[in-house]
């Protein structure tokens, strides 16, 4: 099923703004590889306006919704990972729709096929040859629900996507539309009815997040919103697909000094020599890592990255990648441990004019 979204309200997003920071472009530039540039201003109101959005229907989870945020700027996929009944799916639905772009749902069942997923060929008797039928992967944004319902080989239908951003069937690519995000929601393996998540599919997700319960005063708000009326159904969105392009062109161009680059490297590098741990992150979380931080450190205002964003997403990001011994499961051990140690572990570098962001390369 296919939809288009209808337009929006602004909402309100209180990220850390940098004082006095002017975005990275030289100025007088008027394209960058095609697209208009754009400024941090209009990222940080673009974003504030998504996000008032998302919590209009998500409610008390501002974390959440900025992981959300970064996860879409940093050109990657998010995992929603949840009991049932907490929002998972509302956010991935407020998200989608806050976006003036192509929408799809897949409702992964136990009997879903990959050609459910990605689309098949069908024999046209008129001109007597096979016509392709797109399936719903071929949509700027993809909801994924109870993605862990389906078996392997199903979820396998969405590698090459999430990876190469193209279909390939029947020896014919087909390439998506930018952007493309997925947006999956999943239950926890204990419950009945899943399956777990292959390394290759997790790893292919920039990051990962957990909404969790909320609080009191937060479910009471809930409660009172949410009662006589439905906010998903209200929704509008507040940009569109090409303007989330540009933003993340401006991401792409956010400066990286190499003493930062280098800690990133060897944050992941740390996972992968901890005893507690049988794999470690993949050059991919790597590259994963450096995105994130560089979308993190735009919504904070900066076109520069600092040692912080990198902290501010090393969970989310490397966290679901990692596989623990069976000694660590026994003793407790959870990733999200683990990677707060291999933080704490792994020497920062120290402030200088490359690290801070004041020299330009």
């Amino acid at each position: 099923m296919t939809s288009r979204t209808q337009p929006a309200t602004p909402g309100e997003y209180t990220g850390e703004q940098g004082p006095g920071q002017a975005p990275y472009y030289p100025s007088g530039a008027t394209a960058y590889n095609g697209h208009p540039t754009v400024s941090l201003d209009e990222l940080h109101d673009t974003m504030r306006r998504i996000a008032g959005n998302v919590e209009r229907v998500l409610v008390g989870k501002p974390d959440v919704v900025r992981i959300a945020l970064v996860t879409l700027l940093a050109e990657g996929h998010l995992l929603v990972e949840d009991v049932p009944g907490v929002g998972k799916t509302s956010l991935a639905k407020a998200l989608a729709r806050s976006i003036d772009c192509t929408v799809s749902r897949i409702q992964f069942t136990p009997d879903l096929l990959p050609s459910d997923v990605t689309g098949v060929s069908i024999y046209n008797r008129q001109t007597g040859g096979f016509e392709f039928r797109p399936g719903p992967v071929f949509a700027n944004i993809v909801v994924g629900d109870e993605i862990n319902r389906a078996s392997p080989k199903t979820q396998s239908a969405l590698l090459e996507c999430m990876e190469e951003q193209q279909v390939t069937v029947d020896t014919s690519t087909y390439t998506l539309d930018d952007p493309f995000m997925v947006i999956a929601t999943q239950n926890p393996i204990e419950m009945e009815g899943t399956y777990a998540l292959p390394e290759a599919q997790r790893d292919r997700f920039t990051a990962r997040v957990s909404i969790g319960y909320p609080d009191q005063q937060a479910e009471l708000a809930m409660v009172d919103e949410h009662s006589g009326h439905n906010p998903l159904h209200e929704l509008e969105p507040v940009s569109d697909a090409a303007t989330v392009v540009r933003l993340i062109h401006l991401v792409r161009r956010v400066h990286m000094a190499p003493e930062v680059r280098r800690y990133a490297v060897d944050i992941v590098a740390a996972t992968r020599q901890v005893p507690e741990i049988r794999l470690g992150g993949s050059p991919r979380s790597t590259l994963q890592l450096v995105r994130a931080a560089r979308a993190q450190a735009a919504l904070s205002g900066r076109d520069y990255v600092v040692p912080d964003d990198l902290h501010a997403v090393a969970i989310p990001v490397l966290a679901h990648r990692l596989v623990l011994t069976t000694e660590a499961h026994a003793a407790r051990r959870s990733a999200t441990d683990v990677v707060r140690a291999v933080l704490h572990r792994v020497p920062v570098p120290q402030g200088g004019p490359a690290v801070n962001g004041q020299a330009r390369r």
